[in-house]
Formats: C-alpha cells, structure tokens, sequence
C-alpha cells in the first residue's frame, strides 16, 4: 500500500482559452515523520525476506492495479503466523497483495481493524482521517501522501482512508502484501440500510468513498469524493 503539505492550487493564465489547472502542490513525507504518528506507524523486528520473496516470485504485476485478499504463497510464510499472532494478537488474518502501477488517488477506504502495507519496493500511500469525512463527503485537499521504504512493516490505523499504493518514482511500480482480518474485502453482505454510513459499505469490512472520475463510481459506487482527483505523477 508516502508525503504531505497537500493541496490544489488552481492557476488561470492570461493565454485565451488556456488554463491550468488543479497545479499539485504536496509535499511527499515518510512513514517514519512525525506526521504520519496520527495514520498509523512503523512495525520493526520483523524479518519479511521469505515474505517479500514469494511476493516476487509467486504474484504478477498488473499493468494497471491488481488485488488479491488471500493468497497461499503469503500465507505460507513464517511471517503469516507472526503478523496474526503477535500484530493482530491472534484474530484470523489474510495475507494479499496490491501490484501495478498507480498515481492516481481514485477512492478512499477504511476498515473496522488496522491494515499492514509491506512493500518489495518503495510506495506511496495517500490517506486522510475518518474525522475529515463531513455529512458523508471528504475534500481531497485533507488528503496526505508518505512514502514507505521497501520492507517496512507499515500499520494503517482503522481510522485512516486509504486506498490502492502508488508508485514512488514516475516509471516505478509497485508489490504490496495486504494484511487484514480474515473475510476482508469478500463478498459485500446484503443489508438493509439502517444507518448513513451503511450507505458507501462496498464489500466485506471495506467502507468506501469513490470520487467521481473513478471507475468504482461508474460501477456504482458512492461518490463521497471531493475536489481533485490527486495525481502525483508530477512530483514523484
């Protein structure tokens, strides 16, 4: 599954029928800044090699982005049992991955636990807090990238959104391995609404907020994104 100083700065021109706009001004923090103490932290003392090796060999890379919530060659890993026993405290846990190349913000999501983010390269992952969302919307002006070095055993509090990784350099990619609660991001249960929020529930544990040039959202997904679709392909 990064940066901050995160906002627009929308730039009109004097050139007839030309503007610029929505100039990306944000600045790219590290997981290990202060900043990043209010989304999540850093895990250390794990050895991820055996991990971050079958995540080489055993996922592809997706030219666009790619998810899988379980996948056997992770979780046959000595990892897997440390990570569901020791970081999770012994709750059932699944071991995916995120692959692809990315640097677009498109969407949002949290989930009831804390999400691990273990990456065979460096990513970048943008995110905002549960508190941003107001009467069911987010401005992505809210929104922060820090980047993670590969190997870092990055927690996501369950409190922050966050969404697929991104590239950290502009013809980069990225392998993430996914850890979450076991059942995450499966089938979506069927419910009847009973609450707001019940409303942007996309799948399993998964609560999302799409913006509106996603493709989630062309699938029908709510749109609770607003403001620019952050790209940060011109500053990586």
């Amino acid at each position: 599954m990064a940066v901050f100083f995160s906002f627009y700065e929308n730039v009109n021109t004097a050139v007839p029928g030309f503007a610029l706009k929505g100039v990306l001004k944000m600045k790219i923090y590290s997981v290990n800044d202060k900043e990043f103490a209010a989304y999540g932290k850093v895990h250390t003392g794990y050895d991820v090699g055996d991990l971050l090796s079958a995540l080489d060999k055993s996922t592809p890379l997706p030219d666009a982005v790619g998810y899988v919530p379980s996948e056997a060659a992770l979780e046959n890993t000595k990892l897997f049992g440390l990570l569901q026993n020791n970081a999770y405290g012994g709750m059932p846990i699944q071991l995916g991955w995120c692959n692809g190349h990315n640097t677009k913000l498109n969407c949002l999501e949290y989930h009831r636990d804390s999400e691990f983010n273990i990456g065979l390269y460096d990513f970048i992952l943008l995110v905002a807090k549960e508190d941003d969302i107001v009467d069911g919307k987010l401005d992505t002006s809210k929104v922060m990238a820090f980047k993670a070095k590969a190997g870092d055993v990055v927690e996501v509090y369950a409190t922050t959104l966050h969404y697929a990784p991104c590239n950290a350099t502009k013809d980069g990619c990225f392998k993430v391995v996914i850890a979450l609660p076991k059942g995450t991001n499966g089938a979506k249960p069927g419910i009847t609404p009973v609450y707001e929020e019940d409303k942007t529930l996309w799948a399993c544990n998964k609560w999302l907020l799409a913006h509106a040039e996603s493709d989630e959202a062309k699938q029908g997904a709510y749109v609770g994104l607003t403001g620019e679709n952050i790209d940060i392909k011109d500053i990586i």
